[in-house]
Protein backbone atom coordinates (compact mmCIF):
# COMPACT_ATOMS: atom_id res chain seq x y z
CA UNK A 1 0.00 0.00 0.00
CA UNK A 2 0.90 3.45 -0.55
CA UNK A 3 1.02 4.81 2.67
CA UNK A 4 1.45 9.56 2.81
CA UNK A 5 2.42 11.05 5.91
CA UNK A 6 2.43 14.49 7.34
CA UNK A 7 2.27 16.31 10.92
CA UNK A 8 2.26 19.27 12.20
CA UNK A 9 5.47 20.40 13.85
CA UNK A 10 3.49 20.30 17.28
CA UNK A 11 3.00 16.35 16.63
CA UNK A 12 6.04 15.52 15.09
CA UNK A 13 7.18 13.36 17.97
CA UNK A 14 4.26 12.02 18.49
CA UNK A 15 4.17 10.55 14.70
CA UNK A 16 7.31 9.46 14.69
CA UNK A 17 7.06 7.56 18.11
CA UNK A 18 4.11 5.95 16.16
CA UNK A 19 6.33 5.04 13.67
CA UNK A 20 8.80 3.49 15.82
CA UNK A 21 5.79 1.46 17.82
CA UNK A 22 5.03 0.13 13.94
CA UNK A 23 7.51 -0.08 12.34
CA UNK A 24 7.05 -3.52 11.59
CA UNK A 25 4.12 -2.72 9.72
CA UNK A 26 5.35 0.54 8.31
CA UNK A 27 8.33 -1.34 6.41
CA UNK A 28 6.23 -3.59 4.33
CA UNK A 29 4.69 -0.66 2.16
CA UNK A 30 5.68 2.40 0.07
CA UNK A 31 5.68 5.89 2.28
CA UNK A 32 6.09 9.34 1.40
CA UNK A 33 6.24 12.34 3.55
CA UNK A 34 6.51 15.69 3.80
CA UNK A 35 10.17 16.68 3.82
CA UNK A 36 10.90 17.31 7.85
CA UNK A 37 8.66 15.00 9.08
CA UNK A 38 10.12 12.26 6.58
CA UNK A 39 13.42 13.22 7.79
CA UNK A 40 12.41 12.30 11.48
CA UNK A 41 10.44 9.50 10.99
CA UNK A 42 13.59 7.84 8.90
CA UNK A 43 16.43 8.87 11.03
CA UNK A 44 14.29 7.47 14.24
CA UNK A 45 13.25 4.31 12.27
CA UNK A 46 15.62 3.26 9.18
CA UNK A 47 12.06 3.37 7.10
CA UNK A 48 12.89 3.96 3.47
CA UNK A 49 10.81 7.65 2.50
CA UNK A 50 9.86 9.46 -0.09
CA UNK A 51 10.59 12.89 0.94
CA UNK A 52 8.59 15.65 -0.52
CA UNK A 53 8.76 19.51 -0.03
CA UNK A 54 8.21 20.66 3.27
CA UNK A 55 4.11 20.68 3.75
CA UNK A 56 4.27 24.98 3.88
CA UNK A 57 6.37 24.85 0.83
CA UNK A 58 3.84 22.89 -1.40
CA UNK A 59 4.52 19.16 0.21
CA UNK A 60 0.89 19.20 1.17
CA UNK A 61 0.02 20.02 -2.00
CA UNK A 62 1.67 17.25 -3.88
CA UNK A 63 0.43 14.76 -1.49
CA UNK A 64 -3.44 15.93 -2.45
CA UNK A 65 -2.16 15.47 -5.88
CA UNK A 66 -1.07 12.00 -5.61
CA UNK A 67 -4.68 11.46 -3.63
CA UNK A 68 -6.24 12.87 -6.71
CA UNK A 69 -4.50 10.50 -9.25
CA UNK A 70 -5.20 7.41 -6.60
CA UNK A 71 -2.17 6.96 -6.18
CA UNK A 72 -2.28 6.76 -2.13
CA UNK A 73 -4.12 4.43 -0.24
CA UNK A 74 -3.73 6.09 3.56
CA UNK A 75 -3.17 9.03 4.88
CA UNK A 76 -1.46 9.73 8.25
CA UNK A 77 -1.88 13.66 9.19
CA UNK A 78 -1.16 14.40 12.88
CA UNK A 79 -2.90 17.52 13.43
CA UNK A 80 -2.08 20.70 15.51
CA UNK A 81 -4.91 20.30 18.19
CA UNK A 82 -4.74 24.52 19.04
CA UNK A 83 -7.20 26.04 21.13
CA UNK A 84 -7.71 28.25 18.24
CA UNK A 85 -8.59 26.58 15.28
CA UNK A 86 -7.26 28.94 11.76
CA UNK A 87 -8.92 27.54 8.70
CA UNK A 88 -6.23 26.22 6.35
CA UNK A 89 -6.74 25.59 2.54
CA UNK A 90 -3.78 23.31 2.00
CA UNK A 91 -5.38 21.02 5.04
CA UNK A 92 -9.12 21.31 3.76
CA UNK A 93 -8.40 20.38 0.54
CA UNK A 94 -6.67 17.28 1.48
CA UNK A 95 -9.13 16.20 3.65
CA UNK A 96 -11.91 16.89 1.12
CA UNK A 97 -9.49 14.39 -1.29
CA UNK A 98 -9.42 11.95 0.96
CA UNK A 99 -13.49 11.80 1.33
CA UNK A 100 -14.03 12.23 -2.07
CA UNK A 101 -11.92 9.29 -2.96
CA UNK A 102 -12.91 7.41 -0.28
CA UNK A 103 -9.37 7.42 1.03
CA UNK A 104 -8.54 6.01 5.04
CA UNK A 105 -7.33 8.85 6.72
CA UNK A 106 -5.83 9.29 10.37
CA UNK A 107 -5.74 12.80 12.08
CA UNK A 108 -4.58 11.28 15.72
CA UNK A 109 -2.82 8.42 17.29
CA UNK A 110 -5.92 6.57 17.80
CA UNK A 111 -7.38 6.38 14.43
CA UNK A 112 -3.76 5.92 13.14
CA UNK A 113 -3.81 2.60 15.57
CA UNK A 114 -6.87 1.51 14.17
CA UNK A 115 -5.98 2.06 10.35
CA UNK A 116 -2.30 0.31 10.61
CA UNK A 117 -3.70 -2.80 12.34
CA UNK A 118 -6.28 -3.19 9.66
CA UNK A 119 -3.81 -2.81 7.18
CA UNK A 120 -1.61 -5.59 8.73
CA UNK A 121 -4.52 -7.66 8.84
CA UNK A 122 -5.78 -7.05 5.47
CA UNK A 123 -8.83 -5.31 5.92
CA UNK A 124 -7.67 -2.17 3.41
CA UNK A 125 -7.09 -4.99 0.12
CA UNK A 126 -9.80 -3.62 -1.13
CA UNK A 127 -7.92 -0.58 -2.09
CA UNK A 128 -5.99 -2.96 -4.28
CA UNK A 129 -9.11 -2.68 -6.57
CA UNK A 130 -8.98 0.94 -6.48
CA UNK A 131 -5.38 1.42 -6.70
CA UNK A 132 -4.24 -1.33 -8.90
CA UNK A 133 -1.61 0.70 -10.07
CA UNK A 134 0.70 1.31 -6.79
CA UNK A 135 4.38 -0.12 -6.33
CA UNK A 136 3.13 -2.26 -3.78
CA UNK A 137 0.00 -3.96 -6.02
CA UNK A 138 2.36 -4.59 -8.89
CA UNK A 139 4.88 -6.47 -6.52
CA UNK A 140 1.80 -8.49 -5.06
CA UNK A 141 1.06 -9.64 -8.70
CA UNK A 142 4.18 -10.70 -9.76
CA UNK A 143 4.59 -12.88 -6.66
CA UNK A 144 1.23 -14.58 -7.18
CA UNK A 145 1.36 -14.67 -11.09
Amino acid sequence: MEIAMIADDSKKELLTQFCIAYCGILSKHNICSTNITGKYVSDATGLQIERLLAGNQGGVQQITSRIQYNEIDVVLYFRSSDAIPTFNENEYQLLRMCDLHNIPVATNIATAEVIICALDKGDLDWREIVNPKSEYNRRKRAVTY
